[in-house]
């Protein structure tokens, strides 16, 4: 199933997500077409169980379909409607395959059947039907809300100009309603952003060694291509590393992800790499580029500020990398190996990201 998710998305953003889409969203439009042609491919509905409406894809098969979406810069909630399907699924709720996304900033309860609160940074939130969220209690629900329910809306965006909206609800009616599996814990949600920041951000920074490679290959300086004197090839070199890097840290997140619940300290490395990753390979792109590469019309900042905006979603690098090392700490050199060859880490605990 993995390489006809790859080729079929592959196509179709190639075909659909164009630069000139991406800055006409930027101004506030909705890309109808392309959401259509997103919806009518069943991407959306791919992670949840058939028997909920989906595919039953697992992370590893979805894989390139997160890829996809940051070197394509998709400016549609694919990934996030991907993630909030997969969440109804395991709570046992069917799944939406209209606009949809999730919030991990929200403090809401809920009380017969209706749900009161604020959601925060709440990506597309203009745009989308629905969101999925947990309303605390005595047992955590998870909730699916329909955005029209808004009392409040407060429109922001991110640098990259995709919309973090926050969402005011006043005793709204739930869709639907579940308790959160045995097993999934409320923090299961800033896991799974971090885990589609990382694996977009890989795509991204696949985006950006095109770009820096073609560019050092076609500007010739000196009577010879860029890409020729040693110090550019050295620069594209250590930015090949990073692309590397973060690559394979973000397919072993979503690998040893499963229905049981998301792998914690893949993910946490996985986002540790992208977020370091992402100011080392914009700062490299934007050198080898020169003065071009810092204007509007060239395509460069559309991946740049893509890869700025998402490090520091759902965790920044520092928020991850200390709990990792206080985790570590606190298990002690001799559970030290075994956390990295088992890739768990007890006490890993994630909190409550932005």
């Amino acid at each position: 199933m993995r390489d006809i998710l790859e080729s079929t998305v592959v196509r179709l953003l190639a075909d659909h997500s164009t630069p000139a889409l991406a800055l006409a969203c930027e101004n506030g439009d909705w890309p109808a077409a392309l959401w259509q042609a997103v919806a009518d491919s069943g991407f959306a509905l791919a992670a949840a169980p058939e028997s909920r409406g989906g595919a039953g894809a697992s992370w590893d098969e979805l894989y390139p379909v997160l890829v996809a979406c940051g070197r394509h810069h998709a400016p549609v909630p694919l990934p996030e409607a991907i993630f909030a399907n997969w969440l109804l699924g395991i709570a046992g709720i069917d799944a939406l395959p209209g606009p949809l996304s999730f919030a991990v900033q929200a403090t809401l309860t809920m009380e017969g059947g209706r749900v009161s609160g604020a959601m925060a940074e709440v990506p597309w939130g203009r745009h989308v039907d629905h969101v999925v969220a947990i309303a605390s209690g005595e047992q955590p629900m998870l909730v699916l809300l329909p955005t029209a329910g808004a009392v409040n809306r407060r429109r922001s965006m991110n640098v990259a100009g995709e919309p973090r909206d926050g969402l005011d609800f006043d005793a709204v009616a739930a869709v639907a309603s579940a308790p959160l599996p045995d097993g999934i814990a409320p923090s299961v949600m800033a896991c799974g952003g971090a885990m589609l920041r990382a694996a977009q951000s890989a795509g991204a920074l696949q985006r950006l060694l095109e770009l820096c490679t073609a560019h050092a290959g076609e500007r010739v300086q000196f009577g010879k291509a860029i890409g020729s004197f040693q110090a550019i090839g050295h620069q594209i070199a250590v930015l090949a590393e990073q692309v590397a890097l973060t690559s394979v840290a973000a397919e072993a997140a979503c690998a040893e992800s499963g229905d049981a619940g998301l792998a914690l300290l893949p993910i946490a490395a996985a986002k540790v790499c992208s977020a370091e990753a992402a100011g080392v390979a914009a700062a490299i792109a934007h050198a080898v580029h020169g003065a071009i590469g810092f204007t509007h019309e060239h395509v460069l900042h559309l991946t740049t500020r893509r890869l700025w905006a998402w490090r520091s979603e759902y965790g920044s690098m520092t928020d991850w990398a200390q709990r990792i090392g206080r985790a570590v700490c606190a298990g002690g050199a001799s559970a030290f190996w075994p956390a990295i060859t088992a890739g768990s880490l007890p006490g890993l605990n994630p909190g409550a990201f932005r």
